[in-house]
């Protein structure tokens, strides 16, 4: 392929609208332009690394098993509104009109409409199991799109949903698609870690995110290193303290003014404690009405946990005047003594003993607080996010807390959607049973951007060998030598023929422009051809990432390279 002949519009300077490395290289690397705020064209070269990410998700879904459709993008709400999820997806969900005034959206995702065809279509035992998948183009209209491909509104996605007679074989499907996903990454050449996750908008009862380690990375999670133990920040939990609470102490509690000091480390120094020794009251509005929760002053409060222990799919901090109205005082003067609200507490909390907490009047708190004495507590949960300071819940090594960027996700949904879209089926008895469901997303668009979040320097991308638009980038030297152009030429043209993808910067530009151009997109080797080298027969090479160049003898040049480009894609294999 000639650079000359393709649309590669490289930019020298960093765009400034770009946050992310990822969004900043592809812009920068002519890969994606914007068209509007999280929607973004793919040009050539682009499109190229998609289409890579594509084919290998096709074909280890296909060795799994699965079998590839198309469902349409738009979606009628009366499907949603079957599973009840129109109205509780939230604001992501782009709803709108057609032209007969009925009510439609744009499909974040596709379980409904899965479901709905296998309903129709799915009767009996022996048409299961089924695995079916699509790559598709999503739309979730997120409030705050950023990091170019990595949380934008419009993505490319494979979801799979497979149906099953029973439990012991969604489970199976289950570790099936688990390690379908792992050969997927290893062989996108991805540096990644399976996590324990929370379910989230798209429910059921267990899931795996798969996330690719950066340090860029918006996710955090949880990682054990003694053992195998990893989970989603939002899931990880946090292994109960030993033995039990000590007596109360003192006969009450102790009110104690305290002018001005609101926060905890204020409350802190104003009364000679650690933020431990502090409880935090948080007042949340829920769809089933306000709640407190409690929380020690040196730990966050994990809201999907909360979420998760109550049920509830709206959580909401109150506002200033709503605190007010339901504790009598002002933000930072709230606590749990007396206060007649639902109350749910962190399982640190009930084990401690002295704890100072607000007092429900302003300017005030109290101290020696006793949860099973002064505290009417309708819950104990965990409810906190784990620290480094937390002991594995499985086996009591040490934590360390990563940054991980989620690539794919997924879950066993079990009965949830079958039972609201009534999915069933005639067992061998002639009864009708409900399918058993599991869902399995991967992020095609979101993996070329976690690719660069993890393979890149200051001089641009470096891609893995099997995702690279191309692996050879071929740049002569004064090309308009004819001896020079004849060797481009004919390497050009034998390395193609042998399988090479080989990019041919024929441009009319000065060699360090095109050596910049060709780190910037990341092609895994480069091969320049100059009067000197030619003249002993040889080319000079150099790999993406290292300072070494070598020169090769023309004649060895397609073996050299052809080991090489062999031992970079070596995970395109996984057996």
């Amino acid at each position: 392929m000639l650079f000359s002949r393709l649309l590669i519009p490289t930019l020298k300077e960093n765009p400034a609208e770009a946050e992310a490395v990822s969004h900043r290289l592809l812009l920068r690397a002519g890969m994606i332009r914007k068209l509007a705020s999280g929607i973004y064209n793919y040009l050539p070269l682009g499109l190229r690394v998609l289409r890579k990410v594509e084919r290998i998700v096709r074909e280890e879904m296909d060795r799994a098993g699965a079998q590839e459709v198309l469902l349409p993008a738009v979606q009628p709400a009366e499907l949603w509104q079957e599973s009840s999820r129109w109205q509780v997806y939230g604001k992501e969900l782009l709803r709108f009109k057609d032209r007969h005034g009925r009510d439609c959206c744009f499909g974040p995702t596709h379980e409904e409409v899965i479901t709905d065809l296998v309903r129709k279509e799915v009767h009996s035992y022996r048409q299961l199991p089924l695995n079916l998948y699509q790559i598709q183009v999503k739309f979730r209209d997120e409030i705050r799109p950023r990091f170019g491909l990595i949380r934008g509104r419009e993505f490319i996605m494979k979801d799979a949903y497979s149906f099953d007679a029973d439990e012991a074989g969604a489970e199976a499907c289950y570790r099936r698609m688990y390690d379908a996903y792992n050969r997927i990454f290893s062989r996108c050449g991805l540096s990644f870690k399976v996590v324990e996750a929370d379910s989230g908008p798209i429910g059921g009862s267990f899931s795996h995110e798969f996330m690719v380690l950066a340090d860029t990375g918006e996710d955090l999670l949880a990682s054990c290193t003694s053992c195998d133990y990893a989970a989603n920040l939002e899931k990880a939990e946090v292994a109960p303290a030993p033995g039990s609470p000590g007596p109360p102490v003192g006969d009450a509690p102790e009110l104690a003014p305290t002018p001005n000091v609101r926060t905890v480390g204020e409350v802190a120094a104003f009364l000679k404690v650690t933020p431990a020794d502090i409880v935090k009251t948080l007042i949340y509005e829920t769809d089933e009405g306000p709640v407190a929760v409690l929380i020690r002053g040196d730990h966050d409060v994990n809201e999907v946990k909360v979420k998760n222990l109550l049920g509830v799919t709206d959580l909401i901090l109150a506002g200033l005047i709503r605190v007010q109205e339901l504790t009598g005082a002002e933000v930072g003067f709230a606590g749990p003594v007396k206060l007649k609200l639902p109350i749910y507490a962190d399982q640190a909390v009930a084990r401690m003993t002295a704890m100072v907490t607000g007092a429900n009047r302003d300017n005030y708190h109290l101290k020696q607080v006793n949860p099973g004495r002064d505290v009417k507590i309708t819950a104990v949960a965990d409810l906190r996010s784990v620290t480094e300071q937390d002991p594995c819940p499985r086996c009591g090594g040490v934590l360390t807390i990563l940054r991980g960027i989620e690539v794919g996700h997924i879950f066993k949904l079990g009965l949830k959607y079958s039972k609201a879209l009534k999915a069933t089926y005639l067992d061998q008895e002639g009864k009708e049973q409900y399918l058993y469901m599991g869902c399995y997303g991967i992020g095609v668009s979101r993996i070329v951007a976690a690719a660069i979040e993890q393979g890149h320097d200051a001089n641009g991308i470096i891609f893995p060998m099997a995702l690279a638009p191309f692996q050879v980038g071929l740049i002569p030297i004064a090309l308009n030598d004819p001896a020079v152009r004849e060797c481009v030429e004919s390497l050009h043209a034998d390395l193609e023929a042998a399988g090479v993808e080989v990019l041919l910067d024929d441009r009319d530009e000065r060699p360090g422009v095109k050596f910049k151009d060709c780190d910037l997109l990341g092609l895994p080797f480069r091969v320049v051809v100059g009067a000197k080298a030619l003249d002993k027969g040889q080319a000079e090479v150099k790999e993406r990432g290292s300072n070494e160049t070598k020169f090769i003898p023309l004649k060895e040049l397609w073996d050299y390279l052809g080991k090489l480009i062999q031992e970079g894609a070596r995970g395109n294999i996984i057996s």
